[in-house]
């Protein structure tokens, strides 16, 4: 910015805005940064931030910068396979993640069978990933905490970007709706991918539609210096059928109202009120005698009020609620026209109402050493109307053992669960480069996904707590070292953790979930253990910038529940469907000037578990297979190589469009990584295959400008 002088004449405390002009530097940029020592100096830990501008320049498939693909490539996260819906954090489930947009949460953060992130990353200002030391304020969920914090409008002039790629097409517009005063942000997303589909060379994909679309909305309105409102919405839909009439479709909506308040210059407080909501279809009217629709849908209304209070230099205080109260529809099968013959089959809804409260202190001990502690006690309470089946006790829980059913009436409580949840860090400082931090939290997740599948899909079902079913607790202990090399140009870190899950969902075999009056009877409480270490060298600034990552984790789980009717191998532990023991990866830029850049991106990790068919043998005439225990086995490990070439438009000052394009390969070397391995008879025959994703190179080429 240029220099600009004031002369001030002081007489009380007192906020000064001071306008500034923007200066084009033609030399080399220097970098002023309020959080170059941050990761040594705070006492957060676990904790990843990046700004768009460094998530932009990765390079991904078909060339549309994606925050969950930078999201996968830092440290302790992993997914279960390419184009994957959902992400897993240090031995979690892909549930155990809170993902919010702006303080609304996302159920189904993909588009497209998870090839895009629901997040357009043209209104997106930066993520925040915190894995560990996780704040007071958050709760609900066992692994992790993403927030991905949207952008204010520009309250000065009016502009916008677009872009084109090969599969979607986007653009954005921001400005003044009164200057200085109330700004807006509006971006779209919507794609055309249906040719792709038609192009691929199996004719069982050539009738195949595929599309999305996403709309986000932020506005931001200064009342006075004191006071600030944000209104926020987002709507995203996805459809898609395979070569055939049964057609699936998935959707989120989510909007709230945001208002900051500042007291003085030592207290401020930010009140939230929303509604998010999730929904599925399935749905095929081809054959009108069979006609159906297959619905489930999960809504939530929350209310969060936070506070900050710094009495001096040594204290900040937090403390606050959030209420959210659930309405959950767990699945119905209805007829669609006249001429179905189809039997209306609908699960009776959900509700539950969770509540928190929270007390955090940062004290600063000393230059050296600072303690985080905090303490959040968090409620649950299962809400009719509700019908709760009764069981024989000590027996298993199945069908056979149900003696009768319990009616609730509606707003009646049925079952209370509360705990209280630790949050603690400390920072030591060692020297003004390098700092030892130990981070210890326990947790508590009141609302369960049941899947039969290892990754997030459109038909996955939510379920609350209740009389049989427990909430997932969780308890994470955590050591790091940190330190920084260079003034800050090179940060490192090494961080080792320890966490234990206990009534941690999981299924008896040829579990039934969809249209599950019972669901108890089908799953079963499982404990579990992760650990792992995790190191992480980055670059932050210079020609040359990114980072190296490499993750060492083991997740493993054993049924404990008495009541499951069956036992999984043999009463010991076994690996989760998500363990990967070796993670790599290398995200590299390099500017050989204003306007061109090298990007690249380097995977490696460890195959996912899977259960295989050990032998063969004869029944009733036919083959059948017997299977290992489960996730014994694995399938072959991942590598993937990107690379793009980044072309900024020239850089005259005035001019009313920048552009700039982007060109490069997805998965450079072809390789055909494994999705899942997979067993099927063919002609009396037992033949088995693997399917992968992407099996050969895909090149891209994306085109945006910016007015």
């Amino acid at each position: 910015m240029k220099d600009t002088k004031r002369q001030l004449l002081m007489h009380s405390d007192g906020k000064l805005d001071i306008e500034m002009q923007e200066y084009i530097a033609s030399l080399k940029t220097v970098v002023v940064s309020a959080e170059k020592t941050s990761n040594t100096k705070s006492t957060q830990m676990g904790v990843n931030k990046l700004s768009i501008k460094v998530i932009k320049k990765v390079p991904v498939v078909f060339g549309e910068a994606d925050v969950l693909k930078v999201v996968l490539s830092l440290p302790g996260v992993t997914s279960t396979g390419e184009a994957s819906n959902g992400f897993n954090v240090r031995g979690g489930s892909a549930d155990q993640n809170l993902i919010l947009f702006s303080d609304a949460t996302i159920y189904n953060p993909s588009h497209l069978f998870g090839f895009f992130s629901a997040f357009n990353a043209d209104v997106v200002k930066g993520i925040e990933l915190y894995k560990s030391a996780i704040p007071e304020k958050y709760g609900g969920r066992l692994s992790s905490v993403l927030d991905v914090s949207m952008l204010d409008g520009n309250s000065k002039k009016w502009g916008g970007t677009a872009g084109i790629g090969p599969l979607t097409s986007k653009f954005t517009i921001e400005g003044p709706i009164k200057k200085d005063k109330t700004s807006i942000i509006l971006g779209a997303r919507t794609t055309y991918s249906d040719w792709l589909l038609r192009s691929l060379n199996n004719s069982d994909y050539s009738n195949s539609k595929a599309n999305f679309y996403d709309a986000n909305l932020r506005i931001t309105h200064i009342i006075n210096p004191k006071n600030t409102l944000y209104v926020m919405g987002y709507l995203s839909s996805d459809k898609f059928n395979l070569n055939n009439d049964t057609t699936y479709q998935y959707s989120n909506k989510n909007a709230n109202i945001k208002w900051k308040h500042i007291f003085n210059n030592k207290a401020y407080n930010v009140t939230t009120i929303g509604y998010d909501r999730y929904e599925y279809g399935v749905s095929s009217v081809q054959n009108p005698v069979n006609a159906f629709k297959l619905g489930f849908n999960i809504n939530q209304t929350y209310l969060r009020s936070d506070f900050i209070y710094t009495p001096g230099n040594k204290h900040t205080i937090s403390y606050g609620i959030n209420s959210t109260f659930y309405k959950l529809h767990p699945g119905s099968f209805e007829p669609i026209g006249p001429k179905s013959l189809v039997v209306n089959n609908t699960v009776a809804a959900e509700q539950g109402l969770e509540s928190a409260l929270y007390l955090g202190d940062q004290y600063a001990v000393n230059s050296n050493l600072t303690i985080n502690m905090g303490l959040r006690y968090s409620m649950f309470n299962d809400i009719g109307p509700q019908k709760v089946y009764n069981y024989v006790p000590g027996l298993p829980r199945e069908q056979s053992s149900i003696v009768d059913s319990t009616q609730y009436s509606s707003g009646k409580v049925i079952k209370t669960y509360s705990a209280p949840e630790i949050r603690f860090s400390a920072r030591y400082a060692v020297s003004d480069n390098a700092s030892f931090k130990l981070s210890y939290n326990t947790l508590q997740q009141y609302i369960h996904m049941l899947s039969n599948t290892v990754s997030i899909s459109p038909t996955d079902i939510w379920k609350l707590s209740d009389p049989h079913i427990k909430p997932q607790q969780g308890q994470q202990i955590s050591l790091g070292y940190y330190r920084n090399f260079k003034s800050g140009m090179f940060e490192t870190s090494i961080e080792v953790y320890y966490k234990t899950l206990k009534d941690y969902l999981d299924y008896k075999s040829g579990a039934n979930l969809v249209l599950n009056h019972h669901i108890e009877t089908d799953v079963f409480s499982a404990k579990g253990k992760a650990y792992g270490i995790e190191l992480l060298i980055k670059k932050t600034s210079g020609r040359l910038n990114g980072w190296l990552s490499y993750a060492f984790s083991r997740t493993f789980l054993k049924q404990d529940d008495p009541l499951a009717g069956e036992t999984v191998n043999k009463g010991d532990y076994y690996p989760a469907s998500f363990d990967k023991p070796h993670n790599v990866n290398f995200i590299g830029n390099y500017s050989f000037s204003h306007r061109y850049s090298l990007s690249v991106n380097v995977v490696y990790s460890t195959g996912r578990p899977i259960t295989l068919p050990l032998a063969i043998f004869n029944l009733g005439g036919s083959p059948s297979l017997y299977y290992s225990e489960r996730n014994q086995y694995r399938i072959p490990d991942y590598f993937r190589s990107d690379i793009s070439i980044n072309i900024d438009g020239n850089h005259k000052i005035k001019q009313k469009i920048h552009n700039s394009w982007s060109v490069g390969v997805y998965n450079l070397t072809g390789r055909q990584n494994a999705y899942s391995v997979y067993f099927i008879e063919e002609n009396g025959k037992i033949k088995g295959y693997q399917l992968s994703i992407f099996g050969t190179l895909i090149p891209f080429v994306t085109y945006n400008i910016r007015f």
